[in-house]
């Protein structure tokens, strides 16, 4: 173990990458006033290698003049940003679009042009280099990562690995010093693409800018399986990644730059189970929608935890399911399909509807794709309502359109949806897809297909499907991709959930329990009704047990107390589960007894909120809680906070579905839940942070 050393890591990543058909240079042989030299600069400044990248250019765009690839070589080298995400960020637009030049025609007019960067197409046709030690200077700083790999002259990936010997140098030791390298020489990486850290025994890849949190493994090399035990992380990593095709792949379409919102930028990157995923989608939805592959000279797509089976038969519009346990990237993976799909050449332009049956979900996700336009080469749009969504769908091509499944219904019962296209090349993504109402019968997924006849569907769930549900498969075929909540917490793309039964008795007669018990579930599982209905419901019974003042009162001196006590341990935020809207009220004037200072009537104050719907007709001590859209979005800003002293939020059911805040770290639930509604719920704390 002696003469198991850094280099001995650093020799074996080498290997591995010369054996995926890179060439590997030692950084000190191609230096400034060497006889292989690459670089231009004896002080070490020049990150970029210039005759690589030089040739490339005249290699990708034989037609453009040399004034404009002059042009292109020079807004590669030389972007202005205010920060390295946002000249990151431009960068890989120009690998991902090509450059746009200008150059005068020999009749004195000015023509536009997109010189390209990377041969997407080819990859053989790009320059691939693998170069240890290579040494930057920038400021004051001297430093020289293990090994940057190029493509076309162009530093597209830094890797760092440490002496798996060494019990003090771990992978986080060499995150850390990647952290450091961001911070000195930033100037490495205002094209990268990927950053890999490694310490022979354990490896991880993640985006530049992005948390020790977000490094993740990647753990199978052709995507149908996970990698052997007997290879090196590292080893699967490298292989799963830089193959040549994949990292063009990845560079292409998984990497997008999400706006936060105030200035703030995050740049994220898929993980193998969103990679291969979207991949298998994308055949599938050729397939579904009898759209010939032939001519494809990709390798065969990777099939993760997905059985070897097609959603469907060919033609039949069902792409598949894919199941990917909440809170393990299911909403980028669909940003990440769409970005994919409309890029295909096969699939020409194709119309996007993504589909949810809340408004709130439609809200959530259509934020999503909103902050990675860059990602879909357009911006998304929101149907208003039924005449909105169909003169959004009546288009010739093109577009990518939210809407709930509800506006598909026609205006009368019993009509047929009529007709608003006829091409095969619209694909409906429908969130959740394991929802009641997708059913051929009389349900939404009949009027949609009035509607769409020639559209794919795919649907999207965070929860698996029941062995007995039939509507499911029936309107979006079987599973194409599979990663259970077992797998997302094994990578840490989730965290573990652990449970505590703290009992809070029902005050309930003997006499009153068989009137309520036989139709429990059915009470409790649908909407609250309106007040005059609740009376004549077993739901009205039940809830007035639920709330009564006593267990109230009980309930909230326990939270209190626990909630405390969880504080000293971990900072972060809670959420409370009612059963109704009146026991949330009741539940937060209790806790405000007992902690007047959580308590303020001011949306921007207090540690203790109510989020829930409501209207006018609402008794009035409820209406301080009532809040429309924007306040509520001000509300959930709040939240996501870590330092805002906004620490407690009650809901019914608002929140628990499609909020991500990833500081949310306890759920006190007091309501009555099972199968999907009980997973998503509970999927709000299970959020890295």
């Amino acid at each position: 173990m002696d003469n198991f050393t850094e280099s001995v890591v650093e020799d074996a990543a080498l290997a591995w990458l010369q054996a995926l058909g890179y060439a590997v240079l030692h950084g000190p042989d191609i230096a400034a006033g060497m006889p292989g030299a690459e670089r231009c600069d004896p002080g070490y400044h020049d990150v970029v290698l210039e005759g690589r990248l030089r040739q490339a250019l005249v290699r990708l765009n034989s037609a453009l003049p040399p004034e404009a690839l002059e042009d292109a070589y020079r807004k590669l080298t030389r972007t202005d940003a205010p920060s390295l995400l946002e000249r990151n960020r431009a960068v890989h637009r120009m690998l991902v679009d090509g450059v746009t030049v200008e150059y005068r025609r020999a009749d004195g007019s000015i023509a536009g042009e997109q010189a390209q960067v990377l041969d997407f197409a080819a990859p053989d046709n790009n320059d691939w280099l693998a170069v240890n030690q290579f040494t930057v200077a920038e400021g004051q700083h001297v430093r020289r990562p293990d090994v940057v790999v190029f493509v076309n002259g162009l530093p597209l990936a830094v890797i760092e690995l440490k002496n798996p010997a060494d019990e003090n140098a771990t992978v986080w030791s060499a995150f850390q010093q990647l952290q450091t390298y961001q911070a000195q020489i930033p100037a490495l990486f205002a094209s990268n693409a990927a950053l890999v850290v490694s310490d022979g025994v354990q490896a991880r890849i993640g985006a530049l800018g992005a948390g020790r949190e977000w490094f993740k493994p990647w753990r199978t090399i052709g995507g149908r399986e996970d990698a052997a035990a007997s290879l090196a992380e590292l080893q699967v990593l490298l292989e799963g990644v830089f193959e040549k095709r994949r990292f063009l792949d990845l560079l292409r379409h998984f990497i997008l730059f999400e706006d936060l919102g105030g200035g703030k930028l995050a740049k994220k990157m898929a993980g193998y189970h969103q990679f291969h995923a979207v991949n298998v989608a994308v055949e599938e939805t050729l397939r579904a929608a009898k759209v010939a592959a032939a001519g494809r000279a990709a390798e065969t797509p990777g099939r993760w935890e997905a059985g070897g089976h097609p959603g469907g038969d060919p033609g039949d519009r069902r792409v598949g399911v894919v199941w990917h346990t909440q809170g393990a990237g299911k909403r980028l993976t669909m940003a990440f399909y769409a970005g994919r799909l409309i890029l295909h050449p096969q699939i020409k332009n194709p119309t996007i509807v993504v589909l949810t049956d809340r408004t709130d979900l439609d809200d959530q996700l259509f934020g999503t794709f909103a902050r990675c336009s860059d990602l879909l080469r357009q911006p998304p749009v929101q149907a208003a309502d039924r005449a909105d969504l169909r003169a959004k769908l009546c288009v010739a091509s093109g577009g990518v359109v939210f809407t709930t499944i509800q506006k598909f219904f026609p205006e009368d019962k019993g009509d047929r949806y009529p007709v608003l296209s006829q091409r095969r090349n619209v694909v409906v993504i429908a969130d959740e897809a394991h929802r009641s109402q997708y059913d051929f019968i009389d349900g939404y997924a009949r009027h949609m297909r009035d509607a769409l006849p020639n559209a794919s569907f795919i649907g999207f769930t965070g929860t698996p499907i029941e062995k007995s549900d039939a509507n499911t498969r029936s309107v979006f075929g079987d599973y194409i991709s599979v990663y259970d909540i077992q797998r997302a917490v094994v990578d840490g793309a989730t965290v573990p959930i652990y449970y505590e039964s703290r009992p809070a008795k029902l005050e309930l007669k003997e006499s009153e329990r068989p009137k309520i018990d036989p139709q429990f579930e059915e009470a409790t599982e649908g909407e609250e009704v309106e007040r005059k209905e609740q009376l004549k419901t077993k739901w009205a019974q039940l809830e007035a047990v639920v709330g009564s003042e006593n267990r109230i009162r009980l309930i909230a001196r326990d939270l209190v107390e626990h909630w405390e006590n969880r504080l000293t341990a971990m900072d972060g935020k809670a959420m409370i589960v009612c059963m109704s809207r009146r026991i949330c009220v009741e539940l937060y004037r209790a806790l405000v007894a007992l902690r007047p200072h959580w308590h303020s009537d001011e949306d921007g104050q207090g540690a203790l909120k109510i989020v829930m719907t409501g209207s006018a007709t609402d008794p009035l001590d409820w209406q301080m809680h009532i809040r429309n859209k924007p306040r509520r979005e001000e509300l959930a800003k709040r939240f996501r906070d870590l330092t805002d002293p906004f620490r407690i939020v009650i809901v019914r059911d608002m929140w628990l579905t499609g909020f991500d805040a990833p500081n949310l770290h306890t759920m006190y639930v007091d309501k009555p839940m099972r199968d999907h509604g009980l997973m998503q719920a509970i999927a709000r704390v299970n959020r890295v942070f």
